[in-house]
């Protein structure tokens, strides 16, 4: 997807397309129709942060399920509960609640000061209405079934059995109950994801175009979105906690090259290419105090169509992760801003084990693997493509270095088929061919929300096609186990089961690099790749 450098990543359904893209390409992903426009409002703004983007696909968090539109949502909307820095659950809508003695049953007690952005009242029945239009399948939500299928009866209403989640009870207007079908230690997590924030039933039932003057209960309402041009943020004065410091948010969509609008002074944020890693790390640079690098719980990689030949033979795809040296592709083609890697888990995810057995680079047992096949010779392999987001033909370098590999080490030729950017993570799933590029952001930290939303057969996101039951049971055994020890334990145990498996090749864990104006204060990513716009504020007399 990329010709310079390493980017932020395009988020859906917890998927982004994966490293290495000039921005401006990266943002065409998303917003075909749109063409870039000037800088609609002044940049110099006491109270206004400027940045740069391509604007959300939606601002429904039912439907929300990539990043761009996350990043927005998460700032009009809000739910029960958080995540605070350190990455653990804390209060948010919900200032209290109870788990039952069976971890089966969670009482909310919610705050009675919450008020939707237009000053209507926040009840406990909102939820339960917010997490029912979810769950109805006319609503089209992705995400449903993963973040809220827990909840007992929630599966009855996506499969259309039911008109009504009977695992919710508003018992009164500051209390819900939420019942799920087994005690499991991440339900309280999921909660933090958008599907599960609250929306007001008299805006969504305005008509089609509602997200479109969204009445919500975050820190931000919208003010404006113009396609191609600006989306501006208010600061919501009603809002129940901290009030944000910020008047306005203005994103300038595709307004030209972001880091030429950067060192222009137009916009106040911006992500680091490897066209401009050398610079921004020499001591001597103007940039090199504005560089922050945080963590990313993220992995790109190569994912194999396993019910497909040649990939439904798993000595073929640990043939394929055999013969990619990809510490070699991470540092020519990508800058060594990335680390490879051998598992599922990044480092910083509960679970992460340095010591699990990858399928490192060895020729060897590359061309071993292939003979062990039912082909016995690479040469009677069937045709292979690789299934990418782009146009025109272009092949990153990255790309390029491991078809390479594949061509050298093994006498494999390999094909690339591109689908138009913006539907390519929305249509992957049915035009895969024998092999696809994609990548995968953490939503809350645990390692059920990698190896459970991946690998587990059936699964919305396994788009792999993967099945195993002896890992389908020992992630559903570590689901409900109530050791912590004991279940990342178990985690690290499907984690090596698959990696042996090899439905994929796990190609670099993340990091986040952007620049940040002096005057920009408390601008920080979490490991998930979102900002909390609402700590930020800007004092120009310490640049």
């Amino acid at each position: 997807m990329d010709n310079h450098g390493l980017l932020t990543r395009i988020k859906a359904r917890r998927f982004w397309i994966p490293v290495a893209s000039l921005l401006l390409v990266c943002a065409l992903l998303l917003l075909p129709a749109c063409q870039p426009g000037v800088l609609p409002f002044p940049t110099a703004q006491e109270d206004t942060l400027n940045l740069w983007d391509t604007g959300p696909i939606t601002l429904d968090p039912a439907v929300s399920s990539e990043m761009t539109s996350h990043s927005y949502v998460m700032q009009i909307f809000s739910g029960l509960v958080r995540l605070d820095d350190a990455m653990e659950v804390v209060p948010d809508i919900a200032e209290s609640w109870q788990e039952s003695q069976d971890g089966k049953t969670y009482t909310f007690h919610l705050r009675k000061d919450v008020k939707f952005q237009d000053g209507a009242e926040v009840r406990a029945a909102d939820f339960k209405y917010s997490w029912e239009r979810a769950c109805n399948p006319a609503t089209g939500s992705l995400m449903a079934a993963d973040y809220l299928g827990d909840i007992a009866g929630a599966r009855d209403m996506l499969s259309g059995k039911a008109e009504s989640i009977s695992g919710i009870r508003a018992i009164d207007d500051y209390t819900l109950e939420v019942t799920i079908d087994a005690p499991r230690a991440y339900f309280l997590y999921k909660l933090t994801y958008p599907t599960a924030f609250l929306v007001d039933k008299v805006n969504v039932e305005s008509g089609e175009d509602w997200f479109h003057r969204p009445n919500g209960t975050g820190p931000f309402r919208l003010k404006e979105w113009t396609a191609g041009s600006a989306l501006i943020l208010e600061r919501n004065e009603l809002y129940y906690g901290r009030v944000a410091k910020l008047k306005y948010v203005t994103f300038h969509l595709l307004s030209g090259m972001p880091m030429a609008l950067y060192e222009k002074g137009e916009i106040d944020v911006v992500p680091v290419s490897i066209a401009y890693i050398d610079q921004v790390q020499d001591e001597a640079s103007p940039f090199y105090r504005q560089l922050e690098v945080t963590p990313s719980l993220s992995m790109d990689y190569i994912g194999f169509n396993t019910s497909k030949p040649p990939f439904d033979d798993v000595n073929v795809r640990r043939a394929f992760c055999h013969a990619v040296d990809k510490e070699k592709i991470v540092a020519l083609t990508l800058g060594g801003m990335v680390q490879a890697a051998y598992g599922i888990l990044p480092p910083g995810m509960p679970g992460y084990n340095e010591d699990l057995a990858g399928l490192d680079y060895d020729v060897g047992k590359a061309e071993e693997f292939i003979a062990a096949s039912k082909y016995g010779d690479a040469s009677h392999l069937p045709p292979i493509t690789i299934t990418v987001s782009g146009e025109g033909g272009y092949i990153p370098d990255y790309l390029g270095a491991i078809i390479q590999n594949w061509r050298e080490n093994l006498g494999v030729e390999v094909s690339v088929r591109q689908l138009q950017r913006e539907n390519f993570l929305y249509s992957l799933k049915q035009e895969k061919d024998e092999m696809f590029m994609l990548g995968w952001v953490a939503d809350y930290p645990d390692p059920h929300n990698f190896l459970d939303n991946l690998f587990y057969t059936g699964a919305e996101n396994n788009i792999f096609e993967y099945s195993n039951p002896e890992l389908d049971d020992l992630l559903d055994r570590a689901s409900v186990e109530q050791d912590n020890s004991t279940r990342l334990s178990m985690y690290r145990e499907a984690e090596q089961l698959v990696v042996d498996e090899a439905p994929c090749l796990p190609l670099c864990f993340g990091q986040n690099y952007i620049l940040v104006k002096p005057y920009v204060k408390d601008y920080r990513l979490n490991p998930l790749g979102i900002p909390d716009l609402s700590r930020v504020y800007l004092d120009r007399d310490s640049s």
